[in-house]
């Protein structure tokens, strides 16, 4: 009697002759991913392994390199360099994360009225953003953060009032087909209220897109705030930003501490690019 064969389970192939694979994303994402969970673990984790004051002076310490100053070096005022950029990281981070959140909001409140109201409200509302576009955004920015003398609130409100434009118009033509579309028409006529057509049918078209518009303002916040407090004009010197570190150490650079410009300006570029890559996907078309 021969014995029976043991069957055994096997996924099916995605293509004839080709093992299936479990999809988990490009490759330069999943590292972007590790990249910036990385850098953001270290500015939380950076006051609980060296619980320091990042302000506090020490000019005995003064200017050290990395190694005998520390991880990152000194400063001129012999402060901890590595403890300023964790610090810096942690209020640039809340900065644009605000201002990003302000303006996409903003933005989406303006795309759906000019794209669902239409006529008189679209035309003003377009011609706002024409208006807007028309002015440098740095200028802008440069100008609001004056005027309201670089408090954190001023900075956040002129990153967003600098970057809801772009949001406005891409949510608005995601809306401006859905307006007139069939299964929206049919469900007016049978008398649905307009809020119902905004929440059932509006909404969960526009939140794809929404989100994608907010990942993608993060990185342009960054910079943008890093900008302003680069050139002197935004954050306050004891509101220890990126920029406000970019600022000091480009100073400091032609006096031979490098690395007081170099590791700001690359944590920068890396939480920046890490950012951009992460949050877009290779499906992602939308451009701010």
């Amino acid at each position: 009697m021969s014995a029976t064969p043991t069957l055994r389970w096997r996924p099916v192939p995605s293509r004839p002759g080709m093992p299936r694979r479990v999809h988990r994303g490009p490759w330069p994402r999943r590292v972007a991913v590790v990249v910036l969970v990385s850098v953001i673990m270290f500015a939380l984790c950076w006051p609980l392994w060296q619980p320091y004051d990042p302000l506090a002076v020490d000019y005995t310490a003064a200017s050290l390199p990395p190694g005998p100053g520390g991880l990152f070096g000194t400063d001129a005022a012999g402060r901890s360099l590595a403890a300023g950029v964790a610090a810096g990281l942690r209020l640039s981070l809340l900065v644009a994360a605000a201002a990003a959140l302000l303006a996409a909001v903003a933005g989406i409140l303006a795309g759906v009225a000019a794209g669902w109201l239409g006529g008189g409200v679209d035309v003003v509302i377009m011609r706002l953003v024409d208006g807007v576009n028309t002015i440098p955004h740095l200028l802008l920015g440069i100008v609001l953060v004056v005027f309201f003398r670089g408090s954190l609130p001023a900075m956040i409100i002129a990153i967003a009032l600098t970057h809801w434009m772009q949001v406005a118009r891409i949510i608005r033509s995601v809306v401006l087909p859905l307006r007139d579309a069939e299964h929206v028409q049919a469900a007016a006529v049978l008398g649905y209220r307009r809020w119902d057509l905004l929440r059932w049918h509006l909404l969960p078209a526009i939140a794809p897109q929404a989100g994608i518009c907010l990942a993608l303002l993060l990185p342009h916040a960054v910079w943008h705030e890093a900008t302003l407090s680069f050139l002197g004009v935004g954050l306050q010197p004891h509101q220890a930003s990126l920029g406000v570190l970019l600022n000091t150490g480009q100073q400091a650079i032609f006096t031979g501490a490098w690395w007081q410009l170099t590791f700001p300006a690359a944590v920068l570029v890396t939480v920046t690019v890490a950012i951009s890559v992460a949050l877009r996907s290779r499906h992602t078309t939308t451009e701010l």
